[in-house]
């Protein structure tokens, strides 16, 4: 028995649904029904008889094609397409064995096949993206009137609520999901143009034998391409799931910042009855989820950036790109499909202390509250500048001395002239300054979900 060696496998970083895509098999799949497709567009411009395309639109399929046979014959002539065409025409009888894969060159079927492949994928990643924005937008209004400290260099900053944090989430995802529309268009598109883009081989009626092998696959027809389709639209699919997956490292990463111990205000879920921590000590939750996302995007952002070395080709193409696309197309497109099932599955049971938020929204005993004590002091008629400097050394003073910022104020003369202990206690008060938060969040769901209608129609799921 051979062990597997990549932690895809191993590790089991993958859905089902992805291997599936991906797996020989399918490709095999995907091959025989652009084969299919062809044959059935010669007989539609009268290039072959009816008998011929329906003995190889019958016969391009796995219950007569075996991926063990197409193995086999790769290994004796090494050249897996055409192993795959030598196995296709094996198994046909009559005039459908002298006209599998008329005309074509390797590429027309497996560029043709991949934008399949990549058609089934584009689909798992869409409900997953619809998914994720879902358990957001639920967060966010749960969370929505959850007053938090804001932070910024890492430092206790203005306050915020956990809501907008949740909904500034949903909205980049909500972004991601654009992007995936707008490429669709791009990326699911076939080629039967033959070995240098000419058509050639398939005479006068190479325009609508493209035409129809592409309607019978429901892809889009390319404006023009030379032996395979330009890599530039292949690097946009890679780079876009790039950037998705680095929206999934930066929640990650929050979550595991919210988890620290001395901040404790979210948290993974952990089974305290059977989940172990730590090998070495047994009271240890470490966020391995969110840790687990952060290191696959690493690697899903580096393997994405190897496809803009495949736009750059020799003439009409060579073979550089297609070593590479084995490796990066897989996994690029397997490890975000299962970060994102990953990070859908952490938020929907995250964890979130209320009584660590309410904690650390007090910890600097009122020192991240300055800016709204500045507002006060401006609304009574002090100039701005004026007002940041004599906060700034109240503040600056209760930091030296180890006292409150309301002690610091109190006892400053020039600020009690203009401000009453109770308008002091007022400015101090993180509830009372998070402006248009609510609204925000409110309106941003509204835009959300009615983006999502319009989805609907552009998308045949949702």
């Amino acid at each position: 028995m051979i062990n597997m060696i990549c932690p895809i496998d191993s590790r089991r970083y993958a859905t089902d649904a992805m291997i599936t895509i991906f797996s020989e098999e399918k490709i095999l799949e995907y091959w025989l029904k652009v084969e299919a497709a062809l044959a059935y567009a010669h007989y539609s411009v009268g290039n072959i008889s009816k008998e011929a395309a329906e003995e190889i639109m019958r016969k391009a399929n796995l219950q007569y094609v075996k991926l063990e046979r197409v193995k086999e014959l790769e290994k004796i002539i090494k050249h897996d397409l055409m192993a795959m065409v030598r196995a296709l025409t094996e198994v046909c009888e009559g005039e459908g064995k002298k006209y599998v894969h008329l005309g074509a060159t390797s590429n027309d079927i497996k560029d043709t096949a991949l934008a399949l492949q990549l058609k089934d994928a584009f689909r798992v990643i869409m409900k997953k993206l619809f998914s994720l924005e879902d358990i957001l937008i639920e967060l966010s209004q749960k969370y929505k009137t959850l007053v938090a400290v804001g932070r910024t260099h890492g430092q206790h900053a203005n306050p915020i609520t956990y809501g907008l944090k949740f909904i500034v989430y949903a909205s980049e995802v909500d972004r991601h999901i654009e992007r995936m529309i707008e490429l669709k268009k791009r990326i699911l598109v076939g080629k039967m143009t033959g070995a240098t883009g000419t058509q050639a081989a398939f005479g006068d009626k190479g325009l609508k034998i493209q035409e129809l092998v592409m309607k019978k696959l429901g892809l889009s027809v390319p404006l023009a391409t030379t032996q395979i389709l330009q890599r530039d639209r292949h690097a946009e699919f890679l780079l876009t799931l790039a950037l998705i997956a680095t929206t999934l490292d930066k929640i990650a990463k929050e979550i595991r910042n919210l988890q620290r111990t001395e901040i404790g205000e979210v948290y993974e879920f952990f089974d305290i009855k059977k989940q172990v921590g730590s090998s070495a000590m047994p009271s240890k939750r470490n966020p391995i989820g969110c840790e687990q996302i952060n290191g696959l995007a690493r690697v899903i952002r580096h393997l994405a950036f190897s496809s803009l070395e495949n736009i750059p080709l020799w003439h009409e193409r060579d073979l550089t790109n297609s070593s590479s696309e084995r490796i990066i197309v897989p996994h690029v497109t397997i490890l975000t499909d299962y970060i994102l099932e990953r990070m859908t599955k952490i938020l929907k049971k995250i964890v979130v202390d209320e009584d660590a938020v309410k904690r650390n929204l007090f910890l600097t005993n009122g020192l991240n509250m300055s800016e709204s004590v500045v507002m006060a002091l401006v609304k009574k008629g002090m100039g701005r500048q004026e007002a940041h400097e004599l906060v700034r050394e109240a503040a600056m003073e209760a930091v030296a001395k180890h006292i409150t910022f309301k002690e610091t104020l109190l006892k400053n003369k020039v600020i009690r002239q203009i401000l009453s202990e109770q308008e002091i206690e007022e400015a101090l008060n993180p509830y009372n300054y998070i402006g248009t938060t609510i609204e925000q969040i409110e309106n941003a769901i509204k835009v959300l979900t009615n983006k999502r209608k319009k989805y609907i129609e552009q998308l045949d799921y949702v």
